[in-house]
């Protein structure tokens, strides 16, 4: 079994190893905080609703986790639809070894970005022909297996932005179908975003990140919001080009 549930891991998860029954403790901790409660609404009523589903990943550094990774994005891709309308996939990562080390936030940020291309390339269906290819176009997102994902990374080094923060090196996949009446152009996208928000500071205890912005957007770029820094900066140039160098290759 490569997919898991909330009702699996109370009823199973002793079958688990420790680091992933820890993990998971951490997670369910998190989500369970009524004194402080988790910015993501929609993550939140995800997780009680029994709707989320759950995976593991070796080492962020092991190639083989990223062949893990495309295999569970493609059993997701499958069933997600049939999960309920607050779906998302989590997968932990073995990332112990990171921590002992103590890596950095840029060090998590590559390799974030190092996964993504390495998957990209693993996937053996086209680009979705409504999703534009290149990563600084405002409509652009990750996509494997023809569906497009919104991907949220936390790790262990960040401090600042706690939202972002997670004893393990954590990625999150949002399909992109679940913001369809979660958008700007509807009352209820909009009530929810404000509440999100009001959460996301309280939370946080700074301002949010200045690349939080809608899709669609002419000035958002949903790469930026896939790996926050604990600052306000961002990167000045996206570091998915496993796409690009494909197409480069494919020029006459």
């Amino acid at each position: 079994m490569d997919l898991f549930t909330k009702s699996w891991f109370e009823q199973h998860g002793d079958c688990l190893e420790d680091w992933q029954r820890s993990t998971y403790k951490d997670f369910v901790n998190m989500m369970g905080d009524e004194e402080n409660p988790y910015p993501c609404i929609p993550g939140m009523q995800g997780f009680i609703s029994d709707t989320l589903r759950f995976g593991y990943a070796g080492s962020p550094t092991d190639e083989g986790s990223h062949k893990q990774l495309a295999k569970l994005l493609k059993q997701y891709g499958k069933v997600s639809r049939d999960t309920g309308k607050y779906a998302s996939l989590v997968v932990f990562f073995d990332s112990r070894e990171m921590v002992k080390e103590e890596a950095t936030i840029d060090e998590y940020q590559n390799q974030f970005w190092t996964i993504l291309n390495q998957v990209h390339k693993l996937d053996e269906q086209e680009w979705p022909e409504h999703i534009p290819k290149e990563p600084h176009h405002h409509e652009w997102e990750f996509c494997f297996d023809g569906e497009p994902y919104f991907a949220f990374c936390a790790t262990p080094a960040h401090v600042i932005r706690k939202s972002r923060q997670f004893p393990t090196f954590l990625i999150a996949f949002q399909p992109r179908w679940v913001f369809d009446e979660i958008n700007a152009s509807t009352t209820f996208g909009q009530k929810l975003k404000r509440a999100i928000r009001k959460r996301l500071v309280a939370y946080d205890g700074v301002d949010p990140h200045p690349a939080l912005k809608w899709y669609g957007q002419q000035d958002n770029y949903e790469w930026e919001q896939y790996f926050l820094h604990d600052n306000d900066s961002s990167l000045s140039k996206c570091p998915f080009t496993a796409m690009m160098n494909k197409f480069k290759k494919l020029q006459p």
